[in-house]
């Protein structure tokens, strides 16, 4: 087995990030495919009631694995951390812990899924015509909880190992596998909503067993052997302080944008449809922070196990200034284009203008989250993820919503909408830089 492993503790440290950066990116867009394609053969071959019922799940499955996406950002730090020590025993336990915690992890959400599935859409006010639908697709995608949860657990340890290419080429031949079988449910076996669930199940187990194989077969004396006897509680421990604060921010943010939604709606039809097509648009440039914030958690665990302390602020620096600049430079860009843009994802003329004016509203500020992710990613990546998640709540939960009914307390409007983001990012950006100096400060102390 191809072992595409890498330091990023020696070599060039712009090019080192650069190269690590873009699988992360290409996972990301991989993601947004899978739900693209299932919305695009649903909506073509099942028609509106169907779309309602995947959507309806979408913010219920965010909430659900969100704590497990923040106990792979665990396994991230102390991972990279291990491999940049080369503490390969520690190593070995941490990945022995991480497996299990996947499958025992995934298989409690699983059982959650299947039985309260229809409680968590009475919570959610899923109107009673899709109910029925929502039930069944619901229950079925919570049957790859296992397959998703493994995935992004070892994902996260690979990662950290400094691969980002083999998790991005096992999720994009999952994601090929999620087109035919929509093809195959949808089209040739007309199953309906449980067609795509099944398909998902498909792809994500293909996926999760990509990555466990490609752990197994590493001849590395850390390598996947699916003890549990080598499973180690300090080990669990450690990624659970990281973890915990990271998944519990993951799911207090998704449920604050039920707020934000909510007042969204009652601006009528076109503006609904015009921040659905910004939330679109936007990914072109949030993919590329959130891929440059996971290559900095990595990054920082390596050369804070080795102890590179000078490569550490080199790539502090490279990462907030020139991310921001190119972020700055990206937007500004993308204002120009974006007329030409929206074409393709809407022709309605109304549309189209209000999501510009929101654009034009957030995007000359996104260099704000681009500050925000490095300096959060940083403080991360040696281990301090209590206060980031803080920071982050308090802004994205209390600033945003505070500043958003108020802005929307005279004259409400899309705009107002949008403002809200900005002033968020700024305020969290600013609290985070007092964050990251102070971590300095007495880590320089303690050297």
């Amino acid at each position: 087995m191809k072992n595409n492993s890498h330091t990023l503790t020696k070599g060039s440290v712009g090019k080192g990030i650069l190269l690590f950066a873009l699988p992360l990116l290409g996972s990301s867009l991989i993601q947004q495919l899978y739900s693209t394609v299932d919305l695009i053969f649903v909506g073509q071959l099942l028609g509106t009631k169907a779309s309602a019922a995947i959507g309806a799940s979408g913010l219920i499955v965010t909430c659900m694995i969100g704590f497990f996406n923040g106990m792979a950002v665990g396994t991230n730090v102390f991972a990279a951390r291990h491999y940049g020590a080369r503490r390969f025993e520690q190593l070995k336990k941490l990945i022995q812990t991480i497996f299990w915690t996947g499958i025992i992890g995934g298989f409690f959400l699983t059982v959650i899924g299947l039985v309260l599935s229809p409680v968590f859409l009475t919570w959610m006010g899923t109107p009673e015509s899709i109910f029925p639908l929502a039930v069944r697709y619901l229950r079925i995608y919570m049957a790859s909880m296992i397959s998703v949860v493994s995935y992004n657990l070892l994902s996260g340890v690979l990662r950290a190992l400094g691969d980002s290419r083999t998790p991005m080429l096992y999720q994009f031949f999952g994601g090929i596998i999620n087109v035919f079988a929509d093809f195959i449910f949808l089209y040739v076996f007309h199953m309906g909503v449980e067609g795509t669930a099944f398909a998902t199940l498909f792809s994500q187990t293909f996926a999760a067993i990509g990555v466990m194989i490609h752990l197994y077969r590493l001849r590395k004396p850390y390598a996947l052997r699916i003890r549990f006897s080598d499973c180690s509680l300090k080990e669990f421990t450690d990624i659970l302080k990281v973890g915990v604060p990271a998944g519990v921010q993951s799911i207090i943010i998704t449920l604050s944008n039920i707020i934000i939604q909510s007042q969204i709606n009652t601006l009528g039809v076109t503006s609904v449809a015009s921040f659905t097509v910004y939330f679109r648009v936007e990914l072109i440039i949030y993919l590329p922070i959130v891929a440059l914030g996971q290559a900095v958690v990595s990054f920082i665990g390596q050369n804070y196990g080795a102890g590179n302390w000078e490569r550490i602020k080199k790539g502090n620096r490279l990462c907030i200034f020139g991310g921001s600049l190119i972020t700055f430079a990206a937007c500004i860009l993308l204002i120009i284009a974006m007329p030409v843009i929206l074409n393709v994802f809407t022709k309605d003329a109304a549309v189209a203008a209000q999501t510009l004016e929101i654009v034009k509203v957030t995007f000359p500020f996104y260099f704000f989250y681009t500050v925000l992710e490095c300096f959060s990613s940083n403080l991360r990546g040696f281990g301090k993820a209590f206060l980031p998640m803080i920071v982050t709540v308090i802004s994205f939960c209390g600033f945003r919503i505070v500043a958003l009914f108020a802005l929307m307390a005279k004259n409400p409007s899309p705009d107002k909408v949008a403002l809200s983001y900005p002033i968020s990012w700024g305020i969290a950006a600013a609290a985070m830089a007092i964050l990251y100096v102070r971590n300095n400060r007495n880590r320089s102390r303690k050297i």
